[in-house]
């Protein structure tokens, strides 16, 4: 029976609720311009419409779920105002009660599509070599031991490791790494990952259901049940208010022997201005921040993020831009100064579609250097890139190339570019003539606002902290540049989530922001989530409760001291309508209010929250 009301009360959703809202403020406006003129107060469309379901609801809470809720006095209210002829007053407290409820559902969005998303991620073929021929099945099908050939530009569908090829993997998806990662024979390799360049063969070490991209997807579902989602605070009060409001209209009744007060009680007693202290707040936020390029998903989100004491930010594209760049290029040779360099690596790089190479290209054109005709362009997965410029033979890439080209490389060298490797740059080197002329150093660059904005959330009375699937050197010299002193690097997406999960049972609140597929457990598990909205995954954006949607991270200190500065209204809503609500019960019990005339006190006082909280949408710190 409970099952069958609730898909009642559910049916036609959030369309049918605003078409009941605004019949029944229709019919309230008509009744008290008529009065009681007519057979039958117009105000019983209201009843009807918005406290019929008020009604279900309490009956629902108390007889299953043996739960007092807020609905439970405005169902007493309702039920006495009617049974005395207030039936204006009865409509009018029906109808805020179902308007707070529309606010708070309009604050939250219940589309989550991030499960499916991963799930869309997730291989569902893989080409099996058995008997020397090549079988495409079901990734489900592949059981250890199997042999898979994956070719360029197709997504690994287990778990293996290389047993023939070199290749780059993009494993951006669950290690959040800026650069792809090269591989060879004995390398492990995971499903859900992107096979840039060359075609290998891998042997598979776990099955479709105990795959990466599957772990990732249970990750997602654990952290996802495990948040506990905010309460009404009406409701958290709802067994005092009841019983305050309950207690003063029996004992009214029993000394006045006036029902009319006792049921005025209930009327001004119910939580209308408190119902809507909440939810009128932080609409007036949402519409401010909206302004910021922010995006709330979860109604409550901004209480939560009001309380966070840390926040976690991944780095590549989100403290960075997540493209790498030319930070120096270093000459070994007389024959080849930093120009000349650049000159030969640009020409050779403008073939290669590897993101280092690419890099250098966009370098070359911006420091107007000549592309000089190339030839004999080969391109080595793994390792990097070879062309012919005026008949004299270059290499560009990294140290197993050289030497297996007969190049050494000599300690000065490798000194030199240590000096690089250790602020994280990634060294392509460049040889000619069987020799290392030099190298190009490049990495991943930081936003122009991020030292600022760390600046600023850290006078919020929030300590930053960086998360980030990078290996040490970057992550470290990325904390060293932008101010942050907490630094986990080499992150898998189990180790951000656990991370955030043992912070928060510690007692300590955290925000989490990020932008890549790795990074949605943790935003899961967060006590808020924020994801980049601009650059990030879909994943990354359906696991967030709020997503930065330009990407503009300078404004990340407005939104959390715009937050702090919410729950101060909403203190000051509270505090102001549980006083009226006081006052109102003691002019009540010495007849000063009736039921009509409290209904318009306290209606008067949503407004006051409501005007209050209005405030907010053009709040600037």
């Amino acid at each position: 029976m409970f099952d069958k009301l609730e898909e009642l009360l559910e049916f036609g959703g959030l369309k049918k609720d605003i078409i009941m809202l605004v019949i029944s403020g229709v019919s309230l406006i008509i009744s008290m311009v008529v009065g009681e003129s007519l057979p039958v107060s117009i105000a019983w469309i209201a009843i009807i419409l918005c406290g019929i379901p008020i009604i279900i609801e309490a009956f629902i809470g108390l007889v299953r779920d043996h739960d007092i809720t807020a609905d439970v006095l405005v169902a007493l209210a309702l039920i006495a105002s009617v049974c005395i002829g207030e039936f204006f007053a009865a409509g009018e407290v029906a109808f805020i009660m179902q308007l707070g409820g529309l606010l708070e559902d309009l604050t939250v969005n219940r589309a989550r599509a991030s499960i499916e998303n991963l799930v869309k991620l997730t291989p569902r073929t893989a080409r099996i070599l058995r008997d020397g021929k090549e079988l495409i099945v079901p990734a489900e099908n592949v059981i250890i031991g199997d042999i898979i050939r994956v070719n360029p530009g197709e997504t690994i569908p287990v778990d293996g490791i290389i047993v023939n090829g070199q290749t780059s993997i993009d494993q951006a998806t669950l290690t959040g790494e800026s650069l792809p990662v090269d591989k060879e024979n004995g390398d492990e390799v995971y499903s859900g990952t992107l096979n840039q360049y060359g075609s290998f063969e891998m042997k598979a070490t776990k099955t479709d259901e105990n795959s990466s991209i599957q772990r990732m997807i249970k990750l997602v579902q654990a952290a996802d049940a495990s948040k506990a989602k905010v309460v009404r605070l009406a409701d958290r009060w709802a067994v005092w208010i009841v019983i305050i409001a309950v207690t003063a209209a029996i004992l009214t009744f029993i000394f006045t022997h006036q029902i009319i007060r006792a049921v005025t009680i209930l009327v001004v007693f119910c939580p209308c201005a408190l119902v809507l202290a909440t939810p009128t707040a932080i609409m007036a936020a949402i519409g401010n921040i909206t302004k910021y390029g922010f995006l709330v998903r979860e109604g409550d989100a901004l209480e939560r993020l009001a309380s966070v004491k840390k926040i976690a930010f991944d780095k590549t594209g989100t403290l960075t831009y997540g493209k790498p760049e030319v930070m120096d290029v270093v000459a070994f040779s007389q024959k080849y100064d930093e120009a000349e360099l650049i000159c030969v690596a640009g020409s050779i790089e403008s073939k290669s579609e590897h993101p280092l190479g690419q890099a250098i290209y966009r370098y070359g054109k911006e420091t107007n250097v000549v592309i000089e005709e190339v030839s004999s362009f080969k391109m080595l997965p793994g390792k990097g890139v070879i062309g012919v410029i005026s008949q004299t033979e270059y290499l560009l890439g990294n140290e197993s190339l050289l030497l297996g080209n007969g190049i050494e490389l000599s300690q000065m060298k490798k000194d030199k570019a240590s000096k690089y490797i250790e602020k994280g740059c990634t060294i392509t080197w460049i040889g000619a003539n069987e020799e290392c002329v030099g190298f190009i150093a490049l990495a991943d660059t930081i936003r122009k606002n991020a030292i600022s904005t760390i600046n600023r959330i850290k006078a919020c009375d929030v300590a930053p902290i960086l998360l980030t699937g990078d290996n040490e050197n970057a992550a470290l010299e990325t904390g060293r540049k932008v101010g942050i002193s907490e630094v986990q690097y080499q992150c898998l997406p189990e180790d951000k989530m656990n991370y955030i999960a043992n912070t928060i049972s510690n007692n300590e609140k955290i925000c989490m922001i990020g932008d890549g597929i790795n990074d949605a457990p943790a935003l899961k598990e967060a006590t808020v989530g924020i994801a980049m909205g601009g650059m990030g995954s879909d994943i990354a954006v359906d696991a967030a409760d709020i997503v930065l949607v330009n990407d503009e991270i300078e404004n990340l200190p407005h939104l959390i001291a715009l937050s702090k500065h919410m729950m101060n209204i909403i203190k000051m809503n509270l505090t102001f309508s549980m006083t009226l609500n006081f006052v109102a019960i003691v002019l009540a019990i010495t007849g000063v209010l009736n039921p009509v005339v409290g209904a318009l006190v306290h209606n008067a006082g949503s407004v006051i929250v409501i005007v209050n909280s209005a405030f907010l949408l053009k709040w600037k710190k």
